[in-house]
């Protein structure tokens, strides 16, 4: 059986599990909840631990390969169109979604004076705490570690993308014998670390089956049924204008930029966005959507390894339609109208913070912050959707990944490149 069919399968039975066994449900005296939060995290720590040296590998491997500054140059150039294009995009998708459907209203009335918004959120304000729009500039720091060792350490991915864009340029600059002996190291790395990605992937149907079933048990069914009385309209704006982009935009990119058969993307990317799904983390995903890209899409190496670790960290298509529909429905909610430039400073808003705090927790919470700090809106607004963030972060990483494949494929295209989706 197919690894996308066992993931499908897995997303099933653990959907039916979680709600089964609750989060108090046990046998001789083990929680089934201690159990998939085992199976689960083992599963992601797997991934998380192939990250660093396969992307490090596989830019390295593939920015050397490149050859001249002019082609580094036009790759780079392609690749920073092709994402911000799609994120614009994505985010004016959820605005036109958010105002047509208005689902900060309830029954003729902001939601505020149907429901109490007076949560506690002191949690929420912990994890935003000391952040804002200086994160924005924050970005271009984080660009250049002063240790790369730490930077690595602590997962910041944004300076070791630079910093492998920077060695691999180099390694094709440096004299002969080093040049050939820098290159087949990295390049016997990065096939090694493909293995291992196999390897890994091998146990992804278990591994999902714990990260889904955890969040079925803390929602419960009578507690998703709850959230979606009042919520219900908001979820499924969001929804709405992810499947518009994931169905619609993507397709018709594929096939009039691409030039390729969109079908043939959406099974050659199915195992990736399956996992992507579950994880909810675009960079623990990287390894499996470099494996189906190159693999099942038949991009090379050169362009995905510029294109896919670059957009697993600043390329939240997903994430920036979120934070604009997000801060739409609460202004809705506080009875708040938006003049169209105060709209459209947040689609800028929401472009911009996608990018700048993606490598800081709770990323989407600190952009929705900042956009509030923006509208002049209390941070208690955030309360009100962070009840059902997770759900739907599972599918705007989703759709996350699949932009960043789609780019590959696109800008392979550019390129040049013949044999991408032929099979």
């Amino acid at each position: 059986m197919k690894l996308h069919w066992q993931i499908l399968i897995a997303l099933v039975l653990a959907v039916i599990a979680g709600l089964a066994t609750g989060v108090e449900g046990s046998l001789l005296g083990l929680r089934f909840y201690d159990v998939y939060t085992f199976i689960g995290t083992l599963f992601l720590n797997g991934l998380k631990m192939i990250i660093v040296p396969l992307v490090v590998s596989s830019i390295i491997v593939g920015i050397a390969g490149i050859g001249s500054s002019r082609a580094f140059g036009r790759l780079g150039g392609r690749t920073l169109i092709y994402y911000l294009a799609t994120t614009f995009i994505s985010v004016s998708i959820g605005l036109l979604v958010v105002n047509t459907l208005t689902p900060g209203i309830y029954e003729g009335q902001p939601l505020k004076d149907v429901i109490n918004l007076t949560a506690d959120v002191s949690a929420i304000a912990d994890k935003v705490e000391g952040r804002g729009a200086g994160d924005l500039v924050d970005v271009f720091l984080r660009m250049v570690p002063p240790n790369v060792v730490a930077a690595a350490a602590n997962g910041q991915m944004l300076g070791l993308i630079f910093f492998s864009l920077l060695f691999g340029f180099f390694v094709a600059r440096v004299g002969e014998p080093h040049a050939e002996n820098l290159y087949g190291f990295w390049a016997g790395i990065y096939e090694v670390m493909l293995q291992i990605t196999l390897f890994i992937m091998r146990f992804a149907p278990i591994g999902v089956f714990g990260l889904v079933a955890v969040v079925m048990a803390d929602t419960g069914a009578s507690g998703f049924l709850d959230l979606m009385e009042v919520l219900g309209l908001f979820f499924f704006s969001v929804l709405l204008a992810l499947a518009l982009h994931f169905l619609v935009v993507m397709p018709l990119i594929l096939h009039f930029v691409a030039g390729v058969n969109p079908v043939r993307h959406y099974r050659a990317m199915a195992p990736a966005l399956l996992t992507a799904f579950s994880t909810a983390s675009s960079s623990a995903t990287l390894p499996l959507t470099i494996e189906c890209v190159e693999k099942n899409a038949g991009v090379s190496n050169r362009t995905s390894s510029f294109v896919l670790p670059l957009g697993s960290t600043v390329n939240m298509d997903g994430t920036a339609l979120y934070e604009c529909v997000a801060a739409m429905f609460i202004a809705q909610a506080y009875g708040l109208d938006l003049s169209l430039t105060q709209q459209f400073v947040i689609v800028l808003l929401a472009l911009l913070t996608s990018i700048g705090v993606a490598g800081v927790p709770s990323a989407s919470l600190v952009a929705i912050t900042i956009i509030l700090g923006y509208i002049g809106l209390p941070l208690e607004g955030i309360a009100l959707i962070y009840v059902v963030d997770r759900l739907l972060d599972m599918c705007r990483t989703a759709v996350n990944v699949f932009s960043d494949s789609c780019g590959a494929v696109v800008i392979g295209r550019l390129e040049g490149e013949e044999g991408i989706l032929k099979n």
